[in-house]
């Protein structure tokens, strides 16, 4: 049991490194949800180190609850973006600026993105909604690098935006994430476009 009586659910914040890195071929086709959880393995092979601690993370929190009885939701974010509110910016807006300030190419992979507001709403319905329980992928879109070129190049025309990719690698296509539970917490998620002007 909770140590602390008054504590009736735990909200964790965790990601969706957690769970589209499981092996399975990423097509446009293909819909990702809340039942698919990344491969630790396949993660420690990649050398992917901060998905594997991500993923490490929500397994042990999910182990802790259920030995203790605790009533947790996960929610597991993409590429936040969106207003800042102090100084320092995120991992997920160092990844924006650093397509917009110069960079030289741009990366061969797709991008989850979620605004900010819409994740700090989604804790507020995940902990005040009795109804809420298991995992939450929050992901208003998945945009190819060089459709998320696109929308950064309309709002900064005076910025140069590489327009080479990283690597002659192949390109992963973009898949698809499901709303369907999200939006079960009243979530309507904000539009990359709007997202995208971060002040």
């Amino acid at each position: 049991m909770c140590k602390v009586p008054s504590v009736k659910r735990v909200v964790v914040t965790s990601s969706m490194a957690t769970v589209v890195f499981n092996g399975k071929s990423l097509t446009p086709d293909m819909l990702v949800d809340e039942s698919w959880f990344s491969n630790p393995l396949l993660l420690e092979q990649s050398k992917l180190w901060y998905m594997l601690s991500k993923t490490l993370a929500e397994e042990a929190a999910w182990k802790f609850a259920k030995e203790n009885g605790i009533d947790m939701v996960t929610l597991n974010p993409g590429w936040v973006i969106g207003p800042l509110s102090h100084p320092t910016p995120s991992l997920s807006v160092q990844e924006v600026l650093k397509l917009i300030k110069g960079a030289q190419t741009f990366p061969n992979t797709p991008y989850t993105w979620v605004d900010v507001r819409d994740v700090a709403n989604a804790h507020i319905q995940a902990y005040e909604l009795l109804e809420a329980s298991g995992r939450f992928c929050l992901v208003e879109t998945v945009s190819d690098s060089s459709e998320t070129l696109k929308i950064l190049h309309k709002f900064y025309p005076a910025l140069h935006i590489s327009e080479k990719p990283a690597d002659d690698t192949a390109y992963v296509p973009a898949f698809q994430v499901s709303q369907e539970k999200a939006k079960g917490l009243g979530i309507h998620f904000t539009p990359l476009e709007v997202s995208s002007r971060i002040p």
